[in-house]
């Protein structure tokens, strides 16, 4: 197993502590090898591995346990004989009814350390995270970054210092070979981040295929499936859910709402009533992305006017959790890689913690406006900034912003960094690749 670091980091602090640690994700993105990465820390810190008790719930073996009641008479039978603290590692809880209130008692009753994952946004939604108030922490698992993607894939980055300043980077395999950074990242934008990529190799087919299973188990067992244990009937319709899911791929860093999409559909002949035209209402395609968005196949992000200071209901957007499954939806496309940079930066913003916003000042726009506690970055991303006209596009509606914070442009080809008007131009590469 390849240790992801950058989780490790953030789960540490709460090891042995009385909080629940929630992991989530869309499926197959590492959250269940996150469990064994932290049976492993337990064990080289001392604790034996007899004091542990796992159960994944997708495991045949389990399927009785399907309720909060089961699952309580399970786990008080089997830690009974344990002694000292006893760890608990459920992986894909949400298949169990009610299992909050039996998280909530174990965490009571018994001297445990509660590690938990889901691949549902519903698992925390607010009357959950209500019951639980205060007495759990999520840890949100994405797919790989594009520095975790070299490591899995067998690159090592290495560093050294320049004669002329600055570090110089390098990316090596095992044999030595190097290879050039560009080239690896266009890999990346190919096949995308899913970790188990690393196992089946980066060729098309096997790819493709690895893929679809992610895309079944995502959208049959997480939206479809889990709507009808729910005893709910708002997705319904696998058609209508597949061709918003395409529309929303297609679009990703556009503005978008749920007319629009309703529009599109109709207007391009995508849904059809017999030989009659027919618009979903709006209200069963928010429902529907609602679904995707629960089931982390789809981020929202909100606009925030930065004069207003305030968040606002006009169009949002919508990013593709990975662009390898973007690839396998619609097909490796060229030329529309401005976009992609867009989906690819948002999520390591994400990855390094922060809430992320589209920025609005007059009638202009800020791709992102990421902040932290103490921490705000304006940032705008392109695809080049060499053209003069682009370098002015990208960098009038950062001129405008009057604070103090740090305001920077991305890009991907840059022929010259530097810092303009108080602005640093950054390589979307050397950003990307930073510790």
């Amino acid at each position: 197993m390849v240790k992801r670091e950058m989780y490790m980091k953030r789960i540490r602090p709460f090891i042995g502590t009385d909080l629940i640690k929630v992991m989530t994700g869309i499926r197959r993105s590492g959250k269940s090898v996150m469990l064994e990465l932290i049976k492993q820390e337990l064990i080289d810190s001392g604790v034996s591995s007899s004091q542990f008790i796992s159960i994944n719930f997708e495991d045949m073996r389990y399927t009785h346990l399907q309720t909060a009641k089961a699952l309580y008479d399970e786990i008080s039978s089997r830690s009974a004989g344990i002694d000292g603290k006893i760890y608990l590692f459920f992986d894909e809880i949400q298949e169990v009814d009610a299992w909050e209130k039996c998280i909530n008692s174990f965490r009571v009753e018994l001297d445990c350390d509660i590690y938990i994952t889901g691949s549902n946004a519903y698992l925390l939604s607010s009357e959950l995270s209500t019951y639980l108030s205060g007495r759990y922490v999520e840890i949100k698992v994405l797919p790989l970054s594009f520095r975790e993607f070299l490591d899995f894939h067998g690159y090592k980055l290495t560093e050294r210092k320049s004669p002329a300043g600055g570090v110089k980077k390098r990316i090596m395999d095992d044999d030595g070979e190097v290879y050039d950074a560009k080239e690896l990242f266009d890999a990346y934008t190919r096949f995308g981040g899913m970790p188990m990529l690393a196992d089946v190799g980066l060729e098309v087919d096997k790819v493709t295929a690895a893929l679809e299973g992610v895309y079944s188990a995502a959208v049959i067992n997480d939206i479809l499936e889990r709507e009808k244990r729910k005893g709910q009937r708002t997705i319904t319709d696998a058609v209508l859910l597949r061709k918003i899911i395409m529309f929303l791929a297609d679009n990703i860093g556009n503005n978008t709402s749920a007319t629009s999409i309703g529009n599109t559909l109709v207007n391009e002949g995508l849904l059809k009533n017999g030989n009659r035209k027919t618009k979903p209402a709006v209200q069963t395609i928010q429902a529907y992305i609602k679904a995707l968005t629960e089931a982390y196949f789809f981020y929202e992000i909100k606009r925030f006017d930065i004069k207003g200071k305030e968040y606002l209901r006009t169009l949002g957007k919508y990013y593709i959790v990975d662009i390898g499954l973007r690839n396998y939806l619609l097909g490796f496309r060229e030329g529309d890689s401005g976009h992609i940079l867009e989906n690819i930066i948002f999520f390591e913003l994400m990855r390094r913690g922060y809430d992320v916003a589209i920025g609005k000042i007059d009638n202009q726009e800020v791709d992102f406006i990421a902040t932290k506690t103490d921490e705000k970055k304006y940032i705008q991303v392109t695809e080049t900034m060499n053209a003069p006209e682009t370098r002015e596009r990208e960098l009038a509606p950062l001129r405008k912003i009057r604070d103090s914070y740090e305001k920077i442009v991305i890009a991907l080809e840059c022929d010259l960094t530097q810092t303009q008007d108080g602005i640093k131009i950054i390589r979307a590469l050397d950003f990307l690749l930073e510790d």
